[in-house]
């Protein structure tokens, strides 16, 4: 049958009713989405397992969201959802929906490979504690999703199998690491997506492809089977078409795993009970340092009206500062790559992953090393090598974590002042595949906004906030994301906030023109 574009087209809380009043099965849901994936996503469907094809034998026109699409398992676990339910069973409140999951989370059977040749045809005997939660839920997985090479990247282009496209124009980035968990959302290919957020990887893509991305108060979301970039950054979080569903995926994800060293032991944050609160009364702070300079006139506008429109709904707008966030991103970029140096030193040929033979050990390392990993890759374990090194890591990684705490305190102030804070995701909107890949500097000022966040721990989420033109295209509409933060271990203010905004400005109209993916 030709793929049921109502269904793709539905809110996962809209499909989750729907599966719960037996109007659909969830067959028949994930069935719709197989289609669609088998249609748009350049994967050579048929049988089982699902892989993308090769990067040069991809189309135009093709997202390349999925690096592996697990047809078979998806609908054995959505017929077993069925027959469960029509038995009477109490399933939980997303049972049968779909999800797509960022191929840096451990999936027992299944390939997890990063985005790198470094992890090509690695299957992993285990599941990530996301991944088991996932399963627990009953929603259908139907596959692994492409990403900037170990999540390092804002435009998905640093993939070893090809960049994903951005289904408002497929001719743009979808942002990144987590591009090909956005672009799935966005592009009807999955209701929910997981991603993991080191210095802003679920809010940037979200932003770009004009969904919800947020990104949980560092620790309350395991890190079991996460595969490393940045231990102290990195956390999983939801990718949604709504509010309300982002916050319905982050509570079945969240909560206390003994096996992660950095899981908080405190309960997880109720994020739905107060979702429709509104914000009359609440305090919202303006983040001074977060605007202004290097954003785009289309940005800006939006942000102003973002402004306005909460106002007219009752809150109080104050300016906050945080003096060090001009520090943020030179912090940023020598903490994680020092991390990342110590944590992919693992990959050396010898234990898992890629081996290229060589004469001595030490040649076998480095060659495979050679072979196995990306420019972005190399480039930040060269960095962060060094910033570790003797005689550099007073000058650099002490002083970048000395920089961090001060961040920290920043936003520790401002919350005395403000319930939440607000700032644009991105200082600009989709740029062209191709644009930004030969000027790291460049694209590295993509998470200028949203690398203070990660740096202090605190939840933070996008959520789109209208649409602007490009500065190469002035007739395009392209998505623009609100980025709203919240105190440690306070993730309801944000989606709270979130919410009311979302419910005044309505639904994000869909892509529309030539390069557009049809999404209706």
């Amino acid at each position: 049958m030709a793929a049921d574009v109502t269904l793709t087209g539905l809110s996962a809380s809209e499909l989750a009713q729907r599966l719960r009043d037996r109007e659909v099965s969830a067959l028949e849901v994930a069935e719709a989405h197989l289609e669609r994936i088998a249609a748009h996503d350049g994967v050579e469907a048929g049988g089982d397992e699902w892989v993308a094809r090769d990067a040069d034998a991809l189309g135009e026109r093709d997202v390349h969201a999925y690096l592996h699409v697990t047809a078979a398992a998806a609908r054995e676990h959505a017929a077993d959802v069925d027959r469960r339910r029509a038995a009477g069973e109490e399933l939980a409140p997303l049972a049968g929906v779909p999800v797509a999951i960022k191929d840096v989370l451990t999936t027992r059977g299944v390939p997890t490979t990063c985005g790198s040749r470094m992890l090509e045809g690695w299957v992993p005997p285990y599941d990530a504690t996301v991944t088991e939660r996932l399963r627990a839920g009953d929603l259908v997985a139907l596959g692994k999703t492409n990403m900037d090479e170990f999540a390092m990247g804002s435009s998905t282009e640093n993939s070893a199998y090809g960049p994903t496209r951005n289904p408002w124009d497929l001719g743009r980035v979808p942002g990144g690491s987590s591009g090909g968990s956005a672009a799935a959302v966005a592009g009807r290919l999955a209701p929910l997506s997981i991603g993991t957020d080191t210095g802003g990887s679920i809010r940037q893509p979200a932003a770009l492809t004009g969904i919800v991305g947020a990104k949980p108060t560092y620790g309350t979301v395991s890190r079991y089977g996460l595969v490393a970039f940045a231990s102290s950054l990195d956390q999983a979080g939801p990718f949604a078409r709504t509010v309300e569903d982002a916050a319905r995926l982050h509570a079945l994800i969240a909560g206390h795993d003994p096996r992660d060293s950095t899981s908080v032991r405190e309960t997880a944050p109720d994020v739905l009970g107060p979702l429709r609160e509104g914000v009359e009364g609440l305090r919202i702070g303006v983040v001074r340092e977060l605007a202004g300079e290097g954003y785009e006139p289309g940005v800006e506008r939006a942000f102003a009206d973002v402004l306005e429109r909460y106002e007219r709904l009752g809150a109080e707008i104050v300016e906050v500062s945080l003096p060090h966030a001009d520090y943020a991103l030179a912090a940023y970029y020598l903490i994680a790559p020092s991390e990342a140096s110590s944590n992919l030193a693992r990959f050396d040929g010898v234990r898992y992953g890629l081996r290229v033979d060589a004469a001595t050990a030490e040649e076998m390392n480095a060659a495979t090393r050679e072979a196995g990993f990306g420019p972005e890759v190399k480039r930040r374990i060269m960095i962060g090598t060094h910033a570790l090194s003797s005689g550099y890591y007073d000058a650099y990684y002490l002083q970048a974590s000395k920089v961090r705490t001060l961040i920290a305190r920043d936003f520790a102030a401002a919350f005395e002042q403000a319930d939440v804070l607000i700032s644009p995701t991105s200082p600009s909107v989709s740029f062209r595949l191709g644009e930004l890949v030969d000027d790291p500097l460049a694209m590295y000022l993509n998470d200028v906004a949203t690398v203070p966040g990660s740096l202090a721990g605190i939840p933070a989420l996008s959520l789109p906030a209208g649409t602007a033109p490009a500065p190469d295209d002035p007739d395009a509409a392209l998505p623009v994301g609100l980025q709203v933060m919240a105190p440690l271990l306070r993730d309801e203010l944000m989606y709270r906030a979130a919410w009311a905004l979302e419910q005044d400005l309505g639904p994000l109209a869909a892509p529309t023109g030539p390069s557009a993916l049809e999404v209706a």
